[in-house]
């Protein structure tokens, strides 16, 4: 009974969901009628804009040039943020300079002050976008990891001591399994708050890439292309969460859990 009530359950919400995307497409395409082209293009001309940008070699280059941009900047991001978070953890004279002074600044400053600086100190191109979102990110590694490394098995620990003494091996058999799901959760907030910074520093200080792509679209008042840039990024990342993060979770929960 509680097995049919769940099945029924998850078929409404599907539904609920289904329905909600339905009526926001048709009111867009409703509004289109009503509101002028260049402010709200209609669904069939955002469609086909978006058909033109996969057959333009040169539109999938700037699409494929933030991604390089996104995957850049969260894999160093969690190098530099894990390297900070295990150092204040095992050398206890570095913690308040991690904790206390770094993370609190980093997750302080803005991130169009990032934009700005990298603007000055590298002007216009890659290494900038990649360095404003890195700086952006550091401290979502930093506090992730932090938790992962408190919420230890301090007992596992122990009893794994007993077996080796060996730091490195101790390290690579027990307390990495077990910030796993840390792990994996740093690289998926990191991946989706990546995009909404790595948009606005191309915009600014890219050269290339999909922000990019967007400021010479305002510039053009090309809304066609400005709503396919949007629409492509949002598929791409819940494509994205829905096939790769998703699973991941999934497998992790079962294995934790067991």
């Amino acid at each position: 009974m509680s097995e049919r009530t769940n099945a029924t359950a998850s078929r409404h919400a599907r539904l609920a969901a289904h329905i909600f995307t339905f009526s926001v497409l048709l009111a867009w395409y409703l509004s289109s009628f009503v509101v002028p082209e260049y402010q709200l293009p209609g669904p069939l001309l955002v469609g086909e804009r978006a058909g033109q940008f996969f057959s333009d070699w040169h539109d999938v280059q700037q699409m494929l040039a933030s991604f390089g941009h996104i995957l850049a900047a969260v894999a160093i991001s969690f190098v530099i943020g894990s390297a900070l978070a295990l150092s204040a953890h095992y050398l206890k004279s570095t913690s308040t300079l991690v904790h206390g002074r770094i993370s609190p600044f980093l997750n302080s400053f803005s991130g169009v002050a990032w934009i700005f600086l990298a603007v000055i100190w590298f002007s216009v191109g890659p290494f900038s976008v990649i360095f404003v979102i890195t700086m952006v990110l550091i401290p979502f590694a930093v506090i992730n990891m932090r938790e992962g490394l408190i919420s230890l098995d301090q007992e596992l620990i122990e009893m794994s001591q007993s077996f080796t003494r060996r730091r490195g091996r101790q390290f690579r058999m027990v307390i990495l399994p077990s910030l796993y799901p840390f792990i994996f959760a740093t690289i998926r907030i990191s991946f989706g708050v990546a995009w909404k910074v790595g948009l606005t520093a191309e915009f600014f200080a890219g050269g290339q890439g999909m922000g990019y792509m967007l400021s010479l679209a305002q510039n053009d008042f090309d809304s066609p292309l400005i709503f396919t840039v949007i629409l492509i990024i949002v598929a791409f990342v819940y494509g994205f969460d829905r096939l790769v993060f998703a699973p991941i979770q999934k497998r992790l929960a079962r294995h934790h859990a067991a």
